[in-house]
């Protein structure tokens, strides 16, 4: 599976089987967040068989089932959109490899989850992770005049970035962003909300996997 194929066929998913993830996946997924660390300065961290986060042993728990597996996202204070972007390329990483995920901000139980935390750092949110029972549903998705400047001129690449960014899952799906270009140079704000700083992130993410970083700079 292609990263543009993982971005196209992710959904998010709440029930999954109660099983735990093959070795061989763990031990790919840790370099993974290994390199994301490195580059990124955060200090991601992935717990496996851990049932407390989302009860895993009460049904439904927060509309999840079955998930005992998560990234936990800690980082540094203004680290939101860092959080959002690298924590999305752990998300399509997951997919490419057979699992499925949720980003989770509120849903879970706080007591249940004890990453390690280094001074200045906090707990943005969790990521959770499994085997979906199904693959997820689609979402409602705005207009792309209604978060950015597109137009019947624009360049394909632009067109396809957006179509990208649309696809990124936000925080109760409020796709609070704006995109804008000049030339090869475009830029992308948050709006007023919850956690947009983090979605943010998380569509700059993909739209760099649809426009493809080679045809434009982030102004």
């Amino acid at each position: 599976m292609t990263i543009k194929e993982a971005l196209e066929q992710r959904h998010s998913v709440r029930q999954f089987e109660e099983k735990s993830i093959d070795e061989e996946l763990v031990v790919k997924l840790k370099a993974g967040i290994a390199t994301v660390n490195k580059e990124s300065g955060l200090h991601v961290q992935m717990f496996n068989d851990e049932p407390e986060a989302f009860q895993a042993n009460k049904p439904s728990y927060g509309q999840f089932s079955g998930c005992r597996n998560y990234f936990a996202m800690v980082g540094g204070k203004g680290m939101d959109e860092k959080i959002g972007y690298y924590g999305q390329q752990l998300v399509l990483f997951s997919q490419q490899l057979g699992l499925n995920t949720c980003w989770v901000a509120l849903t879970y139980k706080k007591g249940g989850v004890n990453p390690k935390i280094s001074s200045g750092e906090k707990l943005y949110i969790i990521i959770a992770l499994g085997y979906g029972k199904t693959q997820g549903a689609s979402h409602k998705l705005k207009e792309m005049s209604a978060v950015s400047d597109l137009s019947s001129d624009s360049p394909d690449w632009y067109r396809n970035g957006m179509e990208a960014a649309l696809l990124a899952p936000t925080a109760m799906n409020q796709q609070k962003f704006r995109f804008s270009r000049s030339g090869n140079k475009v830029s992308a704000k948050a709006g007023m909300g919850f956690y947009t700083k983090i979605d943010l992130g998380i569509v700059k993410y993909n739209f760099e996997i649809g426009a493809g970083k080679e045809n434009f700079i982030w102004v």
